[in-house]
């Protein structure tokens, strides 16, 4: 995508520059925790620098080629996602669960030249046949003396925040994973506006840093910390009464989470949780996929009034509402009003804008969102219409204002031909006393053109049947929304951000 000719005297906003005027504030502060390796905003800046630098010097990656990091978590991951693209070279964040066959589609789809990895991925790397990494730097003992050789000040490119920053890869729940171009200036402008709608990124506050790095989120919540001086500590997985025991204990004042986080916390026994209740946060921000109204009646319950805020984005979209706490009772479903400078418009399918109660596609312009798919402009041209971007969601509107996401355009079921929103049924199922969870997708059918079939997980010790659900359904939805068949699982598959594989699902019932 074309961006503005900036003027020469434009300073320009990128994620290093961010740091390096943090650094200034309180060089000598920490700013960075993972387990026992801690940073101060001076080395954090000066590290940055130099592996900006080295990148500049030794890396030579041609223009129109990226880098990529296949990594856990580590502060490593947070210096070299703000140093390499100083360099003017973006970083492709993938998946450390990928194989090597998936790793290599992915690096050679993204243009990779260089790879970094740490030790639990280095073996993947290595067996991965890649067209286009030509190079393989281990987080540890090379990097350091890679950083070392080659971080010496060095002429730099000049970076505009027009530039893309890094290229997260897309969950695919329905389809292949394609890069998603985010530029400087989209995430940084998110981080402002942010900031003012949680309160808990100030100079003084903590932030508890618990997602995968490779999903968006788990790199740009911790960096939203630390651009205005305050201190991120970095988990390497989520662990629930770790999580809480640091919620009440350690003076964290938020935390990102998806949905699957609170189910495990819910799952915990009565003493453990009696032990952590209301913990002194100011801000649960929860995303990546919709909270059921009986998650959130218990997450209020248990972390108290003024804490929860439901955010509403996609990687491509940006962040585009919030729902905070005063409204999570109020407006059941809701996923909240317009973040500052967004504007979404609801589209029927003959292209009309859509009435309040009305049900249509999303679309949204903000300048939050993505700059295109890499390397992909069929698709991108697709999900850009007239400068509106849509990722296919389905949502409707009140009087008031508020959204409510409703599916999936690509997961809507048309059954006798008329439509079902999954997440209705789903919202309704997650209610029945012996249910976990539960997924609904569509599945092809001779008389119905598609059927609707549900996937539960019970509570444990529960037991379910297709009557059963059949019952509990039958005063409360329409005949044709009502599951015609049940798949009892012990589990949902999910990914890394907490979305339901619902192509795993199809594919269990296909093929049988």
């Amino acid at each position: 995508m074309t961006h503005p000719v900036l003027p020469h005297w434009h300073r320009s906003m990128t994620m290093a520059g961010a740091v390096r005027t943090a650094a200034t504030r309180a060089p000598d502060k920490i700013a960075l925790r993972h387990g026992t390796i801690t940073r101060t905003y001076r080395d954090f800046s000066n590290r940055i620098e130099r592996i900006a630098n080295a990148a500049v010097r030794d890396l030579a990656i041609a223009p129109g080629r990226t880098a990529a990091i296949f990594a856990g978590n580590a502060i490593e991951y947070l210096e070299i996602t703000a140093g390499v693209p100083e360099a003017g070279v973006p970083v492709a964040t993938v998946s450390a669960k990928l194989t090597p066959a998936e790793l290599g589609a992915v690096c050679d789809d993204a243009l990779s030249e260089v790879l970094f990895v740490d030790r639990a991925t280095a073996s993947i790397a290595k067996a991965a046949a890649f067209k286009t990494v030509r190079r393989i730097i281990e987080i540890g003992p090379e990097f350091e003396s890679w950083v070392a050789e080659h971080g010496d000040a060095i002429a730099r490119p000049s970076i505009d925040e027009w530039s893309i920053w890094t290229i997260p890869y897309t969950s695919g729940t329905t389809g292949q994973p394609k890069g998603v171009m985010l530029s400087h200036r989209a995430r940084l402008l998110s981080y402002i506006v942010r900031a003012g709608a949680y309160g808990c990124f100030g100079n003084e506050d903590r932030f508890l840093s618990i997602t995968p790095m490779n999903h968006g989120p788990g790199v740009s919540f911790p960096m939203n910390a630390l651009i205005f001086g305050g201190f991120a500590e970095i988990m390497d997985r989520f662990d629930p009464v770790e999580t809480l025991r640091k919620l009440k204990n350690e003076g964290f004042t938020g935390i990102y989470t998806v949905p699957t986080h609170f189910h495990e916390i819910f799952n915990l026994d009565a003493a453990t949780l009696g032990r952590y209740r209301r913990p002194p946060i100011k801000a649960i921000i929860s995303n990546s996929a919709p909270l059921t109204q009986s998650a959130k009646v218990k997450i209020v319950d248990y972390f108290g009034d003024g804490v929860l805020n439901e955010l509403f984005s996609s990687t491509e979209n940006g962040m585009m509402t919030n729902l905070p706490p005063a409204d999570q009772i109020r407006k059941p479903g809701s996923v909240g009003l317009l973040f500052p400078f967004v504007q979404l418009k609801i589209v029927a399918d003959d292209g009309r804008a859509c009435g309040p109660g009305e049900i249509g596609e999303l679309f949204s312009n903000s300048p939050y969102h993505f700059a295109g798919y890499w390397n992909r402009p069929i698709e991108t041209a697709a999900a850009f219409k007239d400068g509106w971007v849509s990722v296919g969601d389905m949502a409707r509107r009140d009087a008031d204002g508020h959204l409510y996401i409703v599916g999936r355009k690509k997961e809507m079921i048309i059954t006798g031909g008329v439509n079902v929103y999954p997440i209705e049924v789903e919202e309704l199922l997650a209610t029945h006393p012996a249910v976990a969870e539960a997924a609904i997708i569509g599945v092809p059918d001779a008389k119905w053109g598609e059927k609707v079939v549900a996937f539960v997980a019970p509570k444990s010790g529960a037991a379910l049947s297709l009557a059963d659900m059949t019952s509990f359904c039958a005063s409360r939805l329409a005949a044709y929304k009502i599951p015609k068949d049940i798949v009892i699982v012990p589990t949902l598959p999910r990914n890394q951000s907490g979305k339901v594989m619902k192509r795993e699902l199809l594919a269990q019932v296909t093929t049988q």
